[in-house]
């Protein structure tokens, strides 16, 4: 990969975040969150947003007990 790559942020229904060039057929499971950019800006992002390490369904099912 070179720096002009082009990559885009991935979240899936677990609320996890990934990044990938945005040439790459996304993996099934997973969905664009609309962030395109350097692989440095992707990252930025994903730290960014992605504060919660735990998936959904364990936050949730610790929120219930």
């Amino acid at each position: 990969m070179d720096e002009n790559t082009t990559f885009q942020v991935l979240v899936n229904d677990e609320e996890q975040y990934s990044r990938q060039p945005a040439d790459k057929e996304v993996p099934a499971g997973w969905r664009p969150d609309g962030t395109t950019g350097t692989r440095q800006e992707c990252m930025d992002h994903v730290d960014e947003v992605w504060t919660a390490m735990r998936p959904r369904s364990l936050r949730e099912r610790m929120a219930a007990e």
